[in-house]
């Protein structure tokens, strides 16, 4: 049995752009982060200028209830650098207000990860300070 958990390396380093700033700066403060757009209400997780679905430039940030689904996973068993430790559990969630993260599942072994695994969010310091959210199983 292995337990899944946050990574104690930091893999990447994490450089805020212009329009990344308000995530990095929600992670630090514990928030899940994304923007919507006040022209057609779709939500991503992406930050832009421009809105992908109608081209609208009214996008503005939303903290998330940080709760969704996983929709796709995968386990990493070989890690594709030093860096990362194994395994861990690459996932896409389905998030509650409609849109889609790449995340990791952390806190249970790798076989509980699946398709319909209810999630939430919850952030670890990497080694660079980074806020980092992984999810963990909803209990």
């Amino acid at each position: 049995m292995t337990q899944l958990r946050p990574q104690t390396r930091s893999a990447a380093a994490v450089q805020p752009s212009t329009f990344s700033l308000p995530y990095w700066e929600g992670c630090a403060l514990g928030e899940l982060r994304f923007q919507r757009c006040g022209d057609c209400s779709a939500a991503t997780h992406t930050p832009a200028a421009v809105c992908a679905g109608c081209h609208g430039t009214d996008l503005s940030w939303e903290v998330s209830a940080g709760r969704g689904v996983v929709h796709s996973y995968t386990v990493v068993h070989r890690p594709v650098s030093p860096e990362f430790d194994c395994p861990y559990a690459p996932v896409l969630v389905e998030m509650e207000e409609g849109w889609i993260m790449l995340s990791a599942v952390i806190g249970c072994d790798h076989s509980a990860v699946a398709v319909g695994l209810e999630v939430e969010v919850e952030f670890h310091a990497g080694t660079d300070g980074i806020a980092l959210p992984y999810m963990r199983p909803r209990t």
